[in-house]
């Protein structure tokens, strides 16, 4: 056992950390021998495990709080952050319903209103659910009539949601709760609503792997053991099974996806209400490499969007009569964005990517093309969804200096004003942003967006952060953040690295970043590196990277392939171990991208760049600060305690390696105190390890 005495103690610049036991646990893979031994970690149940955690945060927080200017941060971020947030309204009937947080609230509150000059009245406040505020807000879905809504709330930051009912007449809940829920929405249609679930876990719940994803019909004032079990596939047990039913709720959608089987589309299925039967038809039968999402329908049709044939993505019509497709909006030159066709208003709204940036085309339902809206800077979006009888709907636009702004979209002048524009401390003519394009390893040019206070020198000598993801179609565009503006102030730069794997220029961008071909992505990232210092916009001195999830993984890669390119690195709740992440929760959903330690080539290919398994003793490696959650079912936290251990066993050198594990939190922060709270210990970490003994005064805006 460790000992619970085990202390910060810095000798030389050395930290003592504490001693984690070794096993001579090993495993063999393909004929090859992979020692494991600190596998104990696994257990997040376990006295020992507890201990380990609680001895490296003393390590950690007492290093931490030796940095003087770090409750000047945390003020700093607190101040930038406090300002009213609003999320754009959404009609239900004559209400119009949105969310707003007044500033540092732990979680944002839902409200409602008659029209849009009636007073907001309160629907949900999440921060009276639990004593720290971390009770969040996962699912708020509305009946067709909107009497009713299904209500999922998540607890200290874990992906499972507990389901409850709520009157919206009375504003009370109905008496069943729904448990163990995870990746669903709720489909109402009817008395009741469709929904996913898993069998309770046995062993830990949040490391437990999930299987046997099933789909319920639920029937209002009924209890959850009443349900209807409506599909399950226990022959193929790491499938998702998600169901939604179409705006009029004619059509039942099942969605059937198996990326554990490395498949990264899905098949769909349908079941017609007026049909009579209970039995779903296909749409397409199997799972494929290709996605298959139904944006809406239009009488007997079923409008879908797909990159099937089209790597940029096009929108199909199926008739459900005549069991035929037919191509309704055709494939362009730039992609559209991941999951962005939105229907309102008897109208589609198709938003492309234009090397990064948003264009939004509209479109009638035949597909014939209506209008372009016009944005008010280059930047990205979102909405636009609504009502078919909607005669305006709403969606935010952002960029890295442009704060969220919610404009009202009129459909038939195809006009946009300002709804509600945020108040921020902070001037953006003081900053600039400018997309950049280098050259990768390769030979392929890869987008970057820069964004520093204007004025600056290229001297070499500014903190730089350099951030990035590259993977699961995931697209990192513009956007706004004030937690990053005390990091702008102080003279960074924020450098955001738009990495193969991502859904940037579509489908082909992101099959250059799986399985056998992720080297690409951190390929990518180093050259993002190399051409900011030889720019000299920074210097390796001077240069930290940071991602989460997927990115932290890219930061364990690349900070053991190039570690004399930075000087900080940030892997947050990363993917460290890439031969056992599949035997946790729903990480075999991740084999679609990485592939799988089962399969020879595939396991060839991680294991030669598995952050936790390529750790040697000699290396030089950057001050490392690696952060995650006691409530991260996603990935687990194990990856991080393994690769921790690890890092601090082989590195002697001066630099100091350390893990932040929060509590009550979980992939994400779970609430806004804990968000400014990590942040500030990220950035003093970041300027206190680039030699920056004290901060530039900062006058507010």
């Amino acid at each position: 056992m460790l000992s619970s005495s085990v202390a910060a103690a810095q000798t030389n610049g050395s930290l003592v950390y504490p001693k984690a036991r070794k096993t001579d646990q090993t495993d063999t893979y393909h004929g090859t021998t992979v020692a494991d031994p600190y596998r104990w970690l696994e257990d997040d149940r376990s006295a020992e495990t507890a201990e380990w955690v609680k001895a490296e945060n003393k390590v950690t927080f007492d290093y931490l709080s030796q940095i003087p200017y770090r409750g000047q941060l945390q003020q700093r971020l607190e101040e930038v952050y406090n300002y009213p947030k609003y999320s754009a309204p959404r009609r239900k009937g004559d209400w119009f319903y949105f969310s707003k947080n007044d500033g540092l609230q732990n979680q944002s509150v839902l409200y409602r209103q008659k029209g849009l000059d009636g007073t907001p009245e309160l629907v949900i406040d999440p921060n009276k659910l639990s004593t720290d505020g971390t009770t969040r807000l996962g699912v708020f879905s509305l009946s067709k009539n909107g009497n009713y809504a299904v209500v999922g709330l998540s607890k200290g930051g874990s992906d499972w949601q507990e389901y409850q009912i709520m009157d919206l007449a009375t504003k009370q809940y109905l008496p069943e709760k729904i448990e163990w829920v995870k990746v669903s929405g709720a489909a109402w249609q009817g008395n009741g609503f469709y929904y996913s679930r898993y069998p309770k876990p046995e062993g830990s719940a949040l490391a437990s792997k999930n299987e046997n994803h099933q789909v319920f019909y639920h029937t209002l004032n009924t209890p959850q053991s009443a349900d209807r079990l409506v599909y399950e596939d226990p022959k193929n047990p790491q499938r998702f099974h998600i169901a939604s039913t179409t705006d009029d709720e004619r059509f039942l959608l099942l969605s059937v996806s198996d990326r554990g089987k490395g498949k990264d589309g899905n098949a769909l299925f349908y079941i017609d209400s007026k049909s009579g039967s209970n039995s779903f038809s296909p749409v397409i039968a199997d799972v494929t490499d290709f996605s298959y999402g139904v944006v809406d329908n239009d009488n007997d049709r079923l409008l879908i969007l797909t990159n099937e044939k089209a790597p940029n993505s096009k929108v199909i019509a199926f008739d459900t009569k005549k069991k035929s497709f037919a191509t309704l909006i055709a494939e362009k030159s730039d992609p559209i964005a991941e999951n962005s066709v939105s229907a309102a208003g008897d109208k589609l709204f198709v938003e492309y990517s234009k090397d990064v940036t948003s264009v939004v085309q509209v479109f009638n339902y035949a597909g014939k093309p209506e209008s372009t809206v016009k944005l008010p800077a280059i930047g990205s979006v979102g909405g636009f969804g609504g009502e078919k009888d909607d005669k305006f709907v709403f969606y935010t636009f952002t960029s890295f200096t442009f704060p969220p702004t919610i404009y009202r979209y009129d459909i038939a002048s195809g006009k946009s004003t300002v709804f509600r524009a945020p108040e921020v401390d902070f001037k953006p003519t003081d900053y600039e942003t400018k997309q950049v394009f280098y050259t990768s390893k390769d030979g392929t040019k890869v987008p970057m967006f820069l964004t520093y206070r204007k004025g600056l020198k290229l001297d070499g000598t500014n903190p730089t952060l350099l951030y990035g993801y590259g993977g699961f179609n995931i697209s990192l565009p513009p956007a706004f953040s004030p937690l990053r503006i005390p990091f702008l102030e102080q003279g960074g730069v924020y450098a955001q690295a738009n990495l193969r794997g991502g859904s940037e220029y579509g489908e082909k961008w992101h099959e250059q970043g799986m399985k056998l071909k992720k080297q690409n992505v951190f390929d990518d990232f180093i050259a993002a590196a190399e051409y900011l210092i030889a720019q000299k916009y920074t210097s390796p001195a001077k240069l930290a990277i940071q991602g989460g999830s997927n990115g932290g993984l890219l930061v364990g890669a690349v900070m053991n392939q190039r570690p004399d390119l930075f000087r900080v690195a940030i892997p947050q709740v990363g993917v460290m171990d890439m031969l056992r992440f599949h035997k946790f929760t729903i990480g075999w959903n991740w084999i679609a991208d990485y592939g799988s330690s089962d399969n020879a080539e595939e396991f060839k290919a991680l294991h030669a760049y598995s952050p936790l398994h390529n750790l040697k003793a000699g290396i030089n490696y950057p001050a490392t600060l690696i952060t995650t959650a006691d409530h991260d079912d996603r990935v687990v936290p194990a990856h991080s305690f393994k690769y921790a251990a690890t890092l601090q066993e082989v590195y002697k050198g001066p630099n100091p390696v350390l893990i932040r594990i929060d509590t009550n939190s979980g992939h994400g922060a779970s609430n806004t105190k804990k968000n400014i709270e990590t942040t500030a210990d990220i950035y003093s970490f970041i300027l206190w390890n680039m030699g920056i003994k004290s901060l530039r005064e900062v006058a507010s805006n």
